[in-house]
């Protein structure tokens, strides 16, 4: 009986630790809650945003960086995603939705707490 026991709980705690790992590994990049974007520093009114080349647009702000500096240039930001689950789960829809044939245009949109930027170029590539 004590066998019995002790091989269920050896089972299950191996079960448990496999789907740990496996979490840690598979987490999308659309689920994280920092985030590294290259792209376009666009202003519009009052809001700027990064465009990326692969399609994604992310609305940004900071307190700690000067983003009216870099505006019409390619940089590199690092920074916190606003409500980084809720991200997530919107993305993962929009993928599903793009998968089925139902948005194929869809791509990545966020809003993002700057905390680092570095100027990859004093322009923008068109």
């Amino acid at each position: 009986m004590k066998f019995k026991v002790a091989g269920a709980m050896l089972a299950l705690a191996l079960m448990l630790g496999a789907a740990r790992a496996q979490t840690d590994e598979t987490k999308k990049e659309t689920h994280k809650n920092a985030r590294t974007v290259t792209g376009c520093l666009q202003k519009d009114g009052d809001e700027y945003q990064v465009l990326a080349k692969d399609g994604s647009t992310w609305e940004v702000k900071s307190d700690s960086v000067d983003l009216a500096k870099h505006v019409g240039h390619t940089i590199t930001v690092t920074g916190a995603v606003q409500n980084a689950a809720l991200h997530g789960a919107k993305e993962d829809t929009k993928a599903a939705a793009k998968e089925h044939g139902v948005d194929k245009n869809a791509t990545e949109h966020g809003h993002m707490i700057v905390t680092n930027l570095k100027m990859v170029s004093g322009s923008c590539e068109k």
